[in-house]
């Protein structure tokens, strides 16, 4: 290896690392020659500035001047890069421009800090998204643990600072002296209780975060305050790429990834845009795509079988009997959801959009109120991108009036055309349009992903981010036709299996998803195992769940089948629950019911009856087995530039967060098999970036013969095959490949995997009799 390797302007892969106190730059520097033996180009880093002390993902940023220093600092970020560039390895950099933290204590965010003591006349107000008009001209900060006048006693001044346990807040310059209850009134904010957020916060927040307030990065001066340093160590060549965390919550995402292009030189930049079903990256956005989820979608789906997944879904309604809208249905869950929170958890934004609207028609708030929640919750996507004295997009068009007329309440139309900035241009106007937006992000993230993914679970790996558990599988011609046009229109987008935000990881998925080519033995095993557990922990006075919670944890089961796992599954399911919040919540926890769940779930994972998951885990061996090779190999060769996350390189079960944010620990140097497959891909990719890149092309090849539909192969440039099996079990059932036959294009050609040579006509059986992929190349 040469001294300093050049490093791609565009990654042929990346890497992600998720750094913390636990796993510092410095850590990260000594997997670098791990990480280039394997094959990627680039280290994918989660965010690197200061951010909240102890915070395991930095996506609490405090300060935007400076590179954390639990981390190492400044200079241990340099250190890292010196070493990734000496090993011919780039960095690319997670922006979060949304939001920062509220930290405790609060001068650790010093914009926030001064506007909290100077008010709407600080030069940092114009940093914060802040509903001045409200509460009074006052910040709500709701951060009490129970009413004022109930916790009075517990506050206290101490010189310029009042302190109520971690938190401390400035005090207003000539209020210092005044008697407590005076002087609390006298503040530019408003002490309240945490509960009082959902219906009073006058700050746009990160979703429902109150601890995580919105930055206005539309204001320029805000912009160059917020990417200063990330853009001076882009030009000081430390860093050579950005990842932008959840542009859907900035006022206007085309302009800023427009001033961010240019403020960055052009650098290799996608987005942590989350796609629905077929709905497209706008076209306009300077970036080169998303982080991948939409690619997550279509390989899932790959393996899926939709006639299974109906099937078991059919089972599900049965064996759970959950009402329609508590679990039972999906759309019917899914609505629900959305109405609770924008009754309830976003309802303090929705009334500033109501107040907003009122200003500018003169309809009476409640009226507005009804028909705003009445629209947001049939928007079938993230958002409209509407810039106010911009022509709104025909498809936000299409959908705010497909939404006004399914609401059927009076003033829906009205609510429509202000979001659409039909009703002429002025700060109510231009503000209703831009919020509108953003409270739609909120909702459809926080109703979907964070509670109906909770409460309706057939098949557990539909339920991801970016996927629609409506469409649980995609034909292959279907996923031909989307890797076609990212190859066309987006050929340098992210790809993706695993993020530290999916739900569960790729292997995970896998293993589920090969459930769905198993319906009947599915449903009869559970069906006896059931009822021998509900025997058994009657007589043993172990309580069960509700059989739609049993379902779920039936699931987590068949995936782990080791006592080692009883602590994982049992903090899963009390977050899955938490988060449904239809037995228990967050903020109105039951602790007998969640004790009552904890203990079943540690006894059907580690208990005596945990050995009846053998018989259905046989039957998941093999099919998972094809499922996970073959989404690695589709992950790794399809166009796009493929992110790998920390350990995915193995076999790796990880639930969702914290569990799959632990610091990374890499395994074993000597490579598994999908280890083998990934550093195969990566290594190709990395020595033939022309096969894969913006000039590749993308080739769908057919098999011919009586198991055609379950070989998915294509070609990249001509010089690369992929081949997978898909449905395996579904093939060994009908007695295998039986013939079936791949032509390949003229020459010779090698499978990187087993060294053996093809050409022609060549049968899948031979192909494929070893692995249930292959990786050929020409020559």
């Amino acid at each position: 290896m040469t001294a300093n390797p050049a490093v791609p302007t565009v990654p042929s892969a990346t890497y992600r690392l998720q750094l913390q106190p636990d796993f510092p730059f410095a850590a990260a520097e000594a997997v670098v020659p791990r990480l280039a033996e394997l094959g990627v180009s680039h280290l994918h880093l989660s965010p690197v500035l200061q951010a909240v002390p102890g915070s395991t993902h930095g996506y609490d940023v405090v300060d935007h001047t400076r590179v954390r220093d639990e981390l190492g600092g400044e200079d241990g970020l340099r250190a890292l890069s010196r070493t990734a560039r000496e090993h011919g390895l780039g960095l690319i950099l997670d922006v979060v421009p949304n939001h920062m933290a509220v930290p405790a204590p609060e001068h650790l965010a010093r914009p926030l800090w001064e506007v909290l003591r100077d008010g709407p006349d600080s030069p940092y107000a114009r940093w914060f998204d802040i509903d001045w008009g409200a509460q009074g001209g006052r910040l709500l900060l709701p951060v009490l643990g129970g009413p004022l006048e109930d916790v009075l006693g517990e506050l206290e001044v101490r010189k310029d600072t009042l302190r109520y346990y971690e938190h401390a807040f400035p005090i207003r310059p000539g209020t210092e002296k005044l008697p407590l209850r005076e002087l609390l009134d006298a503040q530019w904010y408003r002490l309240a209780h945490w509960r009082q957020a959902s219906s009073e916060i006058n700050y746009r927040r990160f979703f429902t975060i109150s601890e995580l307030i919105g930055v206005r990065v539309e204001d320029e001066e805000v912009f160059e305050a917020t990417h200063a340093t990330l853009l001076r160590l882009l030009r000081e060549g430390v860093a050579d790429g950005l990842r932008i965390d959840h542009p859907d919550g900035l006022a206007d995402p085309a302009g800023y990834l427009r001033r961010l292009r240019e403020a960055s030189g052009g650098r290799w930049t996608v987005v942590e845009k989350i796609l629905t079903g077929d709905e497209p990256l706008p076209a306009g956005w300077a970036c080169a795509g998303t982080t991948g989820y939409d690619a997550l979608d279509r390989i899932d789906g790959l393996f899926t079988d939709p006639d299974g997944a109906r099937a078991i879904t059919r089972f599900y309604e049965e064996f759970g009997a959950a009402p329609a809208d508590e679990g039972g249905q999906w759309a019917a869950t899914v609505r629900r959801a959305a109405c609770r929170l924008v009754t309830h958890d976003l309802a303090a934004e929705v009334d500033r959009l109501a107040r907003a609207a009122e200003r500018v028609t003169g309809a009476e708030v409640p009226l507005l109120r009804e028909a705003i929640r009445e629209v947001l919750v049939r928007i079938p996507v993230y958002r409209p991108y509407v810039v106010p004295g911009e022509h709104a997009p025909p498809q936000a068009v299409a959908m705010m009036e497909a939404a006004a007329a399914g609401a059927r309440v009076p003033e829906a139309g009205t609510v429509a055309d202000l979001a659409l900035g039909r009703l002429g241009r002025g700060p109510d106007q231009d503000d209703f349009a831009v919020r509108f937006a953003q409270v739609s992000s909120a909702l459809r993230a926080k109703s979907v992903e964070d509670t109906a993914f909770y409460r309706w679970y057939p098949l557990l790996s539909l339920n991801e981010v970016g996927r629609d558990p409506a469409r649980p599988a995609c034909a292959p011609d279907d996923f031909h036709a989307f890797c076609v046009r990212l190859q066309r229109d987006w050929p340098d987008t992210g790809t993706v299996l695993s993020t530290h935000d999916t739900k569960r990881s790729a292997d995970v998925r896998a293993r589920l998803a090969a459930l769905s080519e198993l319906p009947g033995p599915w449903a009869e095993w559970l069906r006896g195992v059931s009822a021998h557990m509900r025997e058994y922990f009657g007589h043993s006075g172990i309580p069960v769940p509700d059989r739609q919670v049993e379902y779920q944890a039936w699931q987590y089961a068949v995936v782990f089948c080791s006592a080692a796992a009883a602590d994982v599954v049992a903090d899963t399911l009390l977050k899955s629950e938490r988060e449904a919040g239809l037995r228990t919540s967050w903020t109105e926890q039951d602790s007998a019911y969640e004790e009552q769940l904890a203990r079943f779930a540690r006894e059907l994972i580690a208990g005596p009856t945990s050995y009846a998951t053998a018989e259905i885990a046989r039957a998941l061996e093999a099919p998972e087995r094809a499922n996970r090779l073959g989404a690695t190999l589709v992950h790794l060769t399809m166009p796009g530039v493929p992110d790998i996350y920390q350990g995915d390189e193995d076999r790796q079960l990880l639930l969702v967060d914290p569990a799959n944010r632990a610091p990374y620990a890499p395994g074993s140097a000597e490579l598994s098999e999908k280890g083998l497959l990934t550093a195969t891909a990566l290594r190709l990719r990395r020595d033939h970036p022309d096969w894969f890149g913006d000039l590749s092309t993308y080739e769908p090849l057919y098999a011919a013969g009586p198991a055609a539909a379950h070989c998915v192969a294509f070609l990249r440039c001509g010089r690369a095959l992929t081949v997978v099996t898909r449905l395996s079990h579904r093939l060994a059932e009908a007695g295998g490949w039986r013939g079936t036959q791949l032509a390949l294009p003229d020459g010779s050609w090698t499978d990187l995997l087993t060294h053996r040579t093809y050409s022609g006509k060549v049968r899948l059986e031979e192909l494929l009799a070893h692995n249930p992929v292959g990786l050929l190349v020409l020559g």
